[in-house]
């Protein structure tokens, strides 16, 4: 493995297109989603061991936002890029685009932020490079990865709160489609 502090994002990023055959559709004739989140996980994986030279694994599947149906016959092309660094994680953003090849038509479907952490050879997470922000982009890129983890971090902590009270929280489910039957 070279040793390198700090890579430039471009080294790092890793584009990927696949024809959508209709053994990838769901029922509705529209491309099954989990095939979608396959392929995120792979170029995940490409992306981030590319960047630390080493084993990745998925930590977190941070955000999935499915935009648009692709199409049987679409190709589909995944842009991954390195949005952000710690010690041993990385946050890999990815755009999903398909293209119909007959009009031409691209449209964006899917993005999507994949915390992947580097491990050695025995599991031990292992410190991963720096990155070399370039352009405004780049630095909104990683800022808003800070952000989205910080509220993840919070999720954690509210989801494991021991000291809940249903009568402390009933004034925020006046707006939902929600009956009481507490007894």
């Amino acid at each position: 493995m070279k040793s390198m502090k700090y890579k430039k994002i471009t080294e790092s990023q890793v584009e990927i297109s696949e024809l959508m055959l209709p053994s990838r559709s769901n029922f509705n004739g529209k491309i099954h989603g989990g095939y979608i989140l396959s392929l995120l996980d792979q170029i995940a994986f490409a992306c981030a061991s590319k960047h630390s030279q080493v084993y990745c694994v998925t930590a977190s599947v941070d955000t999935v936002d499915f935009l648009a149906p692709i199409e049987i016959g679409e190709l589909v092309t995944m842009k991954a890029s390195v949005n952000y660094v710690g010690k041993s994680s990385m946050v890999i953003g990815i755009r999903v685009e398909s293209e119909n090849i007959q009009t031409g038509l691209v449209k964006h479907c899917n993005s999507s932020y994949f915390t992947m952490v580097a491990k050695d050879d025995n599991g031990k997470s292992v410190k991963v490079p720096g990155l070399i922000l370039e352009n405004d982009q780049d630095v909104r890129r990683f800022v808003k990865s800070i952000k989205r983890l910080k509220m993840k971090i919070k999720r954690k902590t509210e989801f494991h709160e021991t000291d809940f009270s249903s009568e402390e929280y009933m004034h925020l489910l006046d707006d939902y489609n929600v009956k009481f039957d507490i007894h």
